[in-house]
Formats: structure tokens, sequence, C-alpha cells
């Protein structure tokens, strides 16, 4: 097993992906007008899972970025995230539990936040390569300054998250290159991500290429 690792250029490009990423959410978010100040919500003890090993391994660059105490502090966290999640969906319930990045309110690795971070909130359309595509409405408190402005929620401006999938997509076939079919597809929350270290790769094709916890 080896480390996979996001080559600079790799790094450079998820950084520009997430740059646009908060731009047209901006955007989108000022015509709404959308704003988190004052929410008694909050984004972060959302149930969010990620799919990419290319976010997997931006997340463990800036992990790294981290003070060893500020990291052990991480890892306590996310270890009780994963504990009080697995309750939680044995119950049948949705896990409502705070990010183990989440300290005081704030997020201790926001230049390094998950894609679905950036974009969660605001109104979003997504065409699938079928053609078909998919509305998402926002938040709970989106849909109400939506509905209370709009006679029809899709006049609402809305953020296209098709091309930053795409090049996010990009991203992640040149990184994983020739293991692209052979490594397992992954579905973990952050916590999940960090407990189980930085993603690897097998060293032979037919090896098991992520541990899960």
């Amino acid at each position: 097993m080896k480390e996979l690792y996001l080559p600079p250029e790799l790094s450079r490009e998820v950084t520009a992906i997430y740059e646009a990423m908060a731009s047209r959410y901006t955007e989108v978010a000022s015509k709404i007008p959308l704003t988190c100040q004052g929410c008694p919500d909050n984004c972060c003890d959302s149930y969010f899972l990620h799919y990419t090993y290319s976010e997997w391994a931006y997340l463990w660059e800036g992990l790294r970025q981290l003070a060893d105490h500020l990291f052990k502090e991480v890892i306590e966290r996310s270890r009780q995230y994963v504990t009080a999640a697995r309750a939680s969906l044995m119950r049948g319930e949705r896990p409502r539990i705070m990010c183990p990045l989440n300290k005081k309110g704030l997020c201790g690795l926001y230049q390094h936040r998950m894609m679905i971070c950036r974009m969660h909130g605001v109104p979003a359309l997504l065409t699938r390569p079928d053609q078909r595509t998919i509305a998402f409405p926002g938040c709970f408190r989106c849909q109400k300054i939506v509905k209370g402005r709009y006679a029809d929620p899709a006049d609402a401006p809305a953020m296209d998250r098709t091309l930053l999938y795409q090049r996010l997509a990009h991203v992640e076939s040149r990184l994983l290159g020739r293991h692209h079919q052979q490594l397992p597809r992954i579905k973990l929350t952050i916590a999940e991500m960090i407990i189980n270290g930085p993603p690897q790769i097998a060293s032979t094709p037919h090896q098991e290429a992520v541990r899960y916890p």
C-alpha cells in the first residue's frame, strides 16, 4: 500500500475549483439574498458523505498543516463522531453531530474544507451525463426566502454545479490514472476520512485499497 498524494499541479487545480465554487456561491447568495448570519441552524452538523479520492487527499494536505496538539484533538473528535454516527444510524436516525473539524463554531481547516461545505445553502442545478437536470432547493433558510420573494422557486437564482463537478471529476481521473477502475468507490464522512488516514492505493491491482473504520 502507498499513500495517494495530490501532485502540486492537481492540488492547485482543486484550490482553483474550490475558489470558483466560493465565487459562484457568493454571487448567487447575494442575489437571493442569503446570509448565514444569525441563522439558528448549523450546517456543520449535517450528515454529509464524500466520494472522491482527490478531496480526501486534499483534506489530508490541510490536516498535515495543523499543529500537533490540534491534530490530536481532531483525531479524537473524529473517533467520537464515528461512534456516535454509527449509533444514530443503527437507530434508524440520520446523524446530527458536529463536524470534528469544527471548534467553537469555526472550521479548523477552512481553506481545505470539502466541496459540499462550500456549496450547501443556495439553490443549485446539476446536469447529469444523461442530460437530466437535478434541482437542489437550498437550505431551509434559503427556501424560506425564495418562497417569500418568488412566485415560482424555479425563477430564483441558482448555482450550476455541472462544470465544477466535471472539473473535479477530471482531477480525480488524472490522480487515479490506471488505478481508476480498480479502486473501490468511497462514501465516507470527513471523520472517517480522518481516522482512516490518508487515501492509499494497493501495490497490486486486487488488494483492498481503502480501510473503513
